[in-house]
């Protein structure tokens, strides 16, 4: 009875994945119904783990779901987890407890999944959100996640209004918490805007230059991560991102490293891979392995902004990606 209680009281309504009800673009109807699916996936995952006892409770049921949705499925479990470690009475340890079964394998996505759990607790309970995110690498996913939650749900706001949020000493970085969030942000636009890739860009191109390479890294995220498009339209977003076209392909390289991490990359993030970032899955996942650094370095910049950035510098090296800026545009 308490976790069917529970459920109903901490899981938001389906309706709420639709992008009509939302406000969102919806000109093409396979985007329209594939971003809903994710959603969909993403609340099923949620209700899963709001549901369940202790969070293990919650793989049986994830592990059944479509491969090809799973991972969403994860992310939506681990907002759920985080809600649930952020409250004021009860355990703390539902993400830790969790991410120590088959969850591992999609860690990527239950970290961004915790940082939605942040826009439902006060700051104040943002550690006891955060208290099973133990890789402080991959901790900054927590704030893209933060990111994507507010745009989404928040759009007049965050997105019309293009507000800036207050800075935090997340891995004692407050000047780099606005910039990890709105590689959620980013990542909201794809979704905002139905996967069209011509509005996307448009978008990206109303916020300030100096938000627009962290806004190109997440639309090359979830482009790469969830689809939507063609190839000829990622063509298209290539050439409209321009001097952020290493961002846009870093976002790419971080979604083909998270899918292949799951132990599943689809027919579309290997699209993706070529015409975003000009290489195969296989290239773009070494590309992460080499160039990561250890979360412990010492220095003014976080350490999984050193990382991003040499990504970067890999995918500017001439012969590294097989599509130049030219040829994407042609």
């Amino acid at each position: 009875m308490a976790s069917k209680l529970r459920r109903r009281i901490l899981t938001p309504p389906m309706s709420e994945t639709k992008l009509s009800v939302r406000g969102f673009n919806e000109k093409s109807p396979e985007s329209r119904d594939l971003l809903e699916k994710v959603g969909e996936s993403f609340l099923t995952g949620y209700a899963y783990a709001a549901e369940a006892g202790r969070s293990t409770e919650a793989e049986e049921p994830l592990e059944k779901l479509p491969t090809y949705f799973k991972g969403f499925a994860y992310e939506g479990a681990g907002m759920a987890l985080g809600v649930r470690d952020g409250l004021p009475f009860g355990s703390t340890r539902h993400v830790s407890d969790f991410l120590s079964g088959a969850a591992e394998k999609h860690i990527y996505m239950v970290y961004v999944g915790v940082g939605w759990s942040l826009a439902r607790v006060p700051r104040f309970r943002w550690k006891a959100a955060t208290a099973g995110i133990t890789d402080d690498l991959l901790r900054w996913l927590v704030l893209d996640g933060y990111g994507f939650d507010r745009a989404y749900f928040d759009t007049k706001r965050w997105i019309d209004k293009q507000y800036v949020p207050a800075p935090y000493p997340w891995q004692g970085s407050a000047d780099y918490f606005p910039r990890a969030v709105d590689q959620g942000i980013g990542r909201a636009l794809w979704f905002i805007h139905g996967a069209q890739t011509a509005d996307v860009a448009a978008a990206v191109l109303r916020f300030p230059e100096h938000r627009r390479a962290d806004l190109w890294s997440g639309v090359g995220l979830a482009a790469t991560f969830a689809g939507g498009c063609d190839a000829d339209a990622l063509t298209a977003l290539r050439s409209a991102a321009a001097e952020h076209g290493d961002h846009l392909g870093l976002g790419s390289v971080f979604a083909i490293k998270a899918r292949h991490h799951c132990g599943y990359v689809p027919p579309h993030t290997a699209t993706a891979a070529s015409a975003l970032a000009g290489l195969t899955v296989a290239e773009a996942v070494a590309m992460a392995d080499e160039t990561e650094v250890a979360a412990d370095t010492p220095g003014p910049v976080p350490a999984y902004e050193l990382w991003r950035q040499r990504i970067r510098a890999r995918l500017a090296v001439p012969g590294t990606a097989r599509h130049s800026t030219l040829e994407v545009g042609r």
